[in-house]
């Protein structure tokens, strides 16, 4: 059932407000000249919920679990937080040029349903419902919940696209052994999905580490499962354009997966996360690598380690809301999932 076009929602052949004859509908957020941005839907950006659409280009979907923590719990408020942080959100994106909601339907799949008390069924849980995501979304954010999650969504697009290239912004390498003889946590995700030959060999990146490491053979441990990694300190001496041209250049043409875990950012600017590391990137410095992004292969996206019992003023969350824009507004500008 194709819904009726609420005032806001554009027409994808003429991008204008008319009658719905002859046209296709993209149904965007609520219009804030009618409803202000703190009253209305609850959903990410206030869009529609992809049950009323029944499909979309991208979905925004939440899986609040944070059993695989290792030190500050509650990331499992995180998805919650962020879509509230999302009301500031506006339709035009003037950074990089485009109106994402306008030029592709984004649509919000509310949470996942995931058990908090057994992190391998849990695992099994976003699995599927990344799998089944697919059947109506064939793109799409996740708003974490902890780093855990990323395994279970690498493993299902690695079905869809073979081997993927990961660009990981963090202040953690995530790429450890085990912890507490824990082999899926949240600081071992990209180990696992190495190990099980998810990932495009040579082509993954870590951005913005700067962490205490538990041994200096994690970083030689961490090179042979085929990262590169560049520090917050490489992105100040080298400044956002150079370090994108590496990236750019280190992924090529294979399907790339964003992985954005909010404590990239230096405490100042991201309070609200489970794992805080002095000396990371600025919110304008990650907003501005983000939009550096378009003309990647972007098949999938998250945005993690919000734990808003520890934030202040939705500092975090605004900057997590604003993470998720960005890689929607990049969606958007991709070849093939775009209106006309």
């Amino acid at each position: 059932m194709v819904p009726t076009p609420a005032r806001g929602a554009v027409c994808v052949s003429c991008a204008q407000e008319s009658d719905r004859s002859g046209h296709g509908w993209i149904v965007g957020p609520a219009d804030a000249t009618v409803v202000p941005r703190f009253a209305g839907p609850t959903t990410f950006a206030r869009l529609p919920e992809l049950d009323r659409l029944g499909a979309a280009d991208v979905a925004v979907i939440g899986l609040p679990f944070d059993a695989g923590t290792s030190y500050r719990p509650g990331a499992r408020f995180g998805p919650g937080a962020i879509r509230q942080g999302s009301r500031l959100l506006r339709p035009y994106n003037p950074a990089l040029g485009v109106s994402p909601f306008e030029r592709i339907q984004v649509a919000d799949a509310s949470d996942l349903a995931i058990t908090p008390f057994d992190i391998d069924r849990a695992v099994k849980e976003i699995e599927g419902g990344i799998d089944t995501l697919a059947e109506r979304a064939p793109r799409f954010v996740a708003l974490g919940g902890d780093h855990t999650v990323a395994l279970p969504i690498l493993r299902s697009l690695h079905r869809r696209f073979g081997p993927i290239a990961v660009v990981h912004f963090d202040a953690h390498l995530d790429t450890w052994d085990t912890y507490f003889d824990a082999p899926v946590t949240h600081g071992t995700p990209f180990r696992r999905a190495a190990e099980e030959g998810l990932l495009r060999g040579g082509s993954c990146v870590h951005l913005g580490t700067r962490a205490s490491l538990y041994s200096a053979q994690d970083l030689p441990d961490d090179e042979g499962l085929g990262f590169h990694v560049i520090t917050s300190t490489d992105v100040a001496r080298t400044g956002t354009d150079g370090v994108a041209d590496t990236v750019r250049a280190r992924v090529g043409t294979a399907p790339v997966y964003i992985s954005v875990d909010i404590d990239v950012l230096d405490p100042a600017h991201a309070p609200g996360t489970g794992t805080p590391e002095p000396g990371g990137l600025s919110s304008r410095e990650l907003l501005e690598l983000l939009r550096l992004m378009v003309g990647c292969r972007l098949v999938g996206a998250d945005v993690v380690e919000v734990s808003p019992a520890y934030d202040h003023a939705e500092i975090t969350a605004l900057a997590a809301a604003h993470v998720a824009y960005e890689l929607i507004s990049v969606f958007s500008t991709i070849e093939g999932i775009g209106r006309p």
